[in-house]
């Protein structure tokens, strides 16, 4: 085998904290890199990936250790490294062209003007943006963003493309498709390509070779796996792949246990839940309650051909288009689909949050109308007072919802819950101090604390790693469990949605989405990660959504694909 392109000897990395106290974030990480090869990078939260990527980049100089380039030492930063990260950076006043144009003028200062001009255009056509040459970042998609920012990495003619998570703030459509793109760039282009990723799938189907990073700190590359499939890959045909998933399980049940200690930890000693009923503050009148009282066990919300229309200027979208599904209570269902689907748009309408323009929304025999401490929603992003404690934000909600329960009872359920999410031991730590995981166990915890009848998740650990991601999965497993609140979940995660839900249910493309399939998962709860990727029904159940949304990829119909 010929030298390594890359090597990383000892490398080590740490940095000074506001107390004075040194964190050793990378210790020791080893690893060669053979030219052409595609690695891919997968580590926890704070592992160290970024900082990594920078210093390999020459952006940061490491406390100890080598970075070798075809064996020579490296320092600083060179055209021989191309850098994307998942923030593009564009400069918004200058158009696709001048944006990449800029990193060419700066490395190829000696290649005369007319070949500086093709190569710009030339890569920024490999990006498939030859149509957006003259257009500015507000005029594009976050996916088209991040291809000009791979474009101008590209343009510079690295020896080495560095890719730190740049497509993690994508959804699931936008992220295939330039996942595609990047395998045609390692294709064509024959680059060395080192990919920062927290997407199990995506290093499988990218690379050649996957390390992972085990947790900070002093985190090192703990295991490297083989990925010995078959090129080119496809993402459904993998799914019928054995050894495809044997190697994933592999990998899934190692991250698992590198995760596993501080979970256990952060379970234990929670506090006994008091027994206090909530307050309802959309009770009807007493007389109304005796008449009407029924035990609402079956049909407990139905969406009746709902429907939501915008006004534009062009005139009336129809975004959702006669939605009709009933639950029943204790039900948990997943709702996935493409972007644009209106799954968003569904799920804010049950709150309450947005007007219903036809049908209606049933929940408990009383047509939802407003928002209201009934329905308790998670958004994406963590929604949190960023000058109050995690204790206090949950109490925001339990001093509403509990007016008449004692002072000591409502602090039990905001301990008992912060608990049960693992944040025992930062319930006096001020949200604008916490990481996006920590801040969205908040939200979860205050969302249960309100004891809703009904709770609506809108993609709640989108914005996060996957193994964070996995972590509160897990979480939102164990207390559900509990409470068995009737539950909506919006996700473009396919595994995410089998794992927690009853039904799969599956939008069609918008406009006019409207319910495609529903598929009922009969898996045995409660469930577990692990054991879940070995019963022999997990993988049809996930080719089944996976199907359902390849066909719905190119169109808003299945048979316009």
């Amino acid at each position: 085998m010929s030298a390594p392109i890359l090597s990383l000897r000892g490398l080590s990395k740490s940095y000074l904290g506001a107390d004075g106290a040194r964190t050793d974030v990378l210790s020791g990480v080893e690893l060669d890199v053979q030219e052409g090869e595609f690695v891919a990078v997968l580590g926890f939260s704070g592992a160290g990936k970024t900082t990594l990527v920078s210093a390999i980049a020459g952006l940061i100089e490491a406390d100890s250790g080598d970075i070798l380039i075809k064996g020579r030492p490296c320092a600083g930063p060179g055209p021989d490294r191309g850098v994307v990260f998942q923030s593009y950076s564009l400069f918004p006043w200058l158009t696709v062209e001048q944006n990449v144009r800029l990193a060419v003028d700066a490395v190829h200062l000696t290649m005369p003007k007319t070949e500086r001009v093709e190569l710009v255009r030339a890569t920024v056509a490999l990006v498939g943006l030859a149509h957006a040459l003259d257009r500015k970042p507000a005029q594009l998609s976050g996916g088209m963003r991040q291809r000009v920012a791979v474009a101008r990495a590209l343009a510079t003619k690295p020896e080495i493309l560095l890719l730190d998570e740049p497509l993690s703030a994508l959804d699931a459509l936008i992220r295939a498709k330039l996942q595609d793109e990047i395998e045609r760039i390692r294709r064509q282009e024959k680059r060395t390509i080192v990919l920062v990723t927290n997407d199990v799938d995506e290093a499988l189907l990218l690379a050649d070779r996957v390390a992972v990073l085990t947790p900070a700190p002093h985190a090192h590359i703990g295991r490297i796996f083989e990925v010995a499939l078959a090129r080119p890959r496809d993402r459904t045909e993998l799914n019928h792949d054995e050894a495809y998933k044997t190697l994933r399980n592999e990998i899934v049940g190692y991250l698992g246990r590198l995760a596993g200690g501080a979970r256990e930890a952060a379970a234990s000693n929670v506090i006994d839940l008091p027994t206090v009923a909530p307050l309802d503050l959309l009770a009807p009148p007493k007389a109304y309650q005796d008449a009407a009282y029924s035990p609402i066990h079956r049909r407990y919300l139905e969406f009746y051909n709902l429907s939501k229309v915008y006004p534009t200027p062009k005139g009336p979208l129809t975004v959702v288009e006669k939605v009709n599904l009933l639950m029943d209570r204790g039900e948990f269902i997943s709702l996935i689909g493409h972007s644009g689907c209106g799954k968003s748009t569904v799920l804010t309408m049950a709150a309450g949050l947005n007007p219903i323009s036809d049908g209606g929304i049933v929940l408990n025999g009383r047509e939802i109308e407003i928002a209201g401490p009934d329905k308790a929603v998670v958004f994406q992003s963590p929604s949190l007072m960023p000058w109050l404690t995690a204790r206090q934000n949950v109490a925001l909600g339990v001093e509403r919802v509990y007016p008449h329960a004692t002072r000591a009872e409502r602090a039990d359920i905001v301990a008992y819950y912060l608990e049960r999410v693992g944040l025992g031991d930062a319930m006096n730590k001020m949200a604008a101090d916490m990481s996006n995981g920590m801040r969205q166990r908040v939200g979860i915890a205050r969302a249960f604390a309100l004891s809703p009848r009904l709770l609506l998740l809108d993609e709640p650990f989108g914005m996060l790693d996957s193994l964070t991601r996995w972590d509160l999965q897990d979480v939102l497993v164990e207390v559900w469990n509990r409470t068995k609140v009737t539950t909506v979940m919006v996700t473009h995660d396919v595994d995410e949605a089998i794992l927690l839900a009853d039904r799969v249910v599956m939008m069609t493309n918008g406009p006019n989405a409207t319910i495609g399939k529903v598929l009922e998962v009969d898996l045995p709860r409660p469930r577990d990660r692990r054991a879940l990727l070995d019963h022999p029904q997990f993988y049809a159940y996930r080719e089944e959504v996976l199907q359902f949304l390849a066909d719905y990829e190119h169109g808003a119909h299945a048979d316009a694909a």
